[in-house]
């Protein structure tokens, strides 16, 4: 499978001279099975440059939500392939018991937030539910899992004949505890990133900047080495860029995580739009790495 990064800010998107190299947009991951199958991982702003790549020859498109905040939902309206009555859209997202996922999801696509109704949308579009049970899409399965956040989240899984991809993108697994001092099966996320070829993993805070933070539902730098560690993740992206981190400030952070924790780029990275990742049988390539 192949992975691109289309977006990769978190909170709101941050346009700007001083976020060129890592990107603005927030949080969308395409992913193009070697079946030629799309999955499409959260609809951020990054989903709109996505929508207008998109080749008219494709007839079906899988969208997993890993929960609603609008950082994570915002692009849906504006992702071109939406409007084509002969399109296939499959969108999975975190359960709810007080509404189903199509009604809050309606909630965004309708006046005043947005003048096009979900219902008006030509494209054929399908809910689901996302649960632990694998969902089979061409020659990837994806598992989600329950993870811990703001409101009904889950994380997503996508495996590919012996490779692994894992997107964690809004996650804070050190809620009110050491990371380092609890049980491996007690961590949120960890059954589904154990032992990913590849993470994408939320990095939002500083470590001087958590304190300040905690409950808020995202993790510093200190708690993705610690997580990664524990999964014994081979490669780690640093992902969800706070809006506030320039450009600068990102490499300045995850210099001083390399040295903090004796990783190397190969391990850890940050994410940037446009990245892109390989796994294969032969192995797992990126395109592009940055610091």
């Amino acid at each position: 499978m192949r992975a691109r990064i289309w977006g990769c800010r978190g909170s709101v998107a941050a346009p700007g001279a001083d976020t060129v190299r890592y990107g603005g947009n927030t949080s969308c991951v395409e992913v193009q099975t070697e079946s030629g199958h799309m999955i499409v991982l959260d609809a951020g702003t990054g989903i709109r440059a996505l929508g207008a790549a998109t080749s008219p020859d494709v007839d079906e498109v899988h969208l997993f939500l890993t929960h609603l905040h609008m950082d994570h939902l915002q692009g849906l309206g504006f992702f071109r392939p939406l409007f084509r009555p002969d399109l296939r859209v499959n969108i999975w997202g975190p359960a709810s018991p007080v509404h189903p996922l199509a009604e809050r999801i309606a909630m965004y696509l309708s006046p005043p937030l947005f003048p096009v109704r979900l219902a008006d949308i030509p494209s054929q579009v399908t809910f689901h539910d996302a649960s632990e049970e694998p969902v089979v899409i061409g020659s990837a399965t994806v598992r989600a899992m329950d993870v811990t956040h703001q409101g009904p989240t889950v994380g997503y899984r996508i495996e590919e004949g012996a490779r692994s991809l894992v997107y964690l993108p809004d996650h804070e697994p050190s809620l009110g505890v050491e990371l380092a001092d609890q049980p491996s099966s007690w961590i949120s996320g960890y059954a589904l990133a154990r032992e990913a070829d590849v993470l994408l993993h939320d990095a939002q805070y500083g470590d001087h900047e958590y304190p300040n933070h905690v409950g808020w539902g995202h993790s510093a730098f200190e708690h993705v080495m610690c997580f990664a560690e524990k999964c014994a993740v081979a490669t780690t992206v640093l992902f969800h860029h706070d809006p506030y981190h320039t450009d600068d400030e990102l490499e300045d952070l995850v210099r001083a995580s390399h040295e903090r924790w004796g990783t190397t780029e190969e391990q850890v990275c940050l994410a940037h739009e446009d990245m892109t990742i390989e796994l294969d049988a032969d192995g797992v390539r990126f395109a592009d790495v940055r610091v």
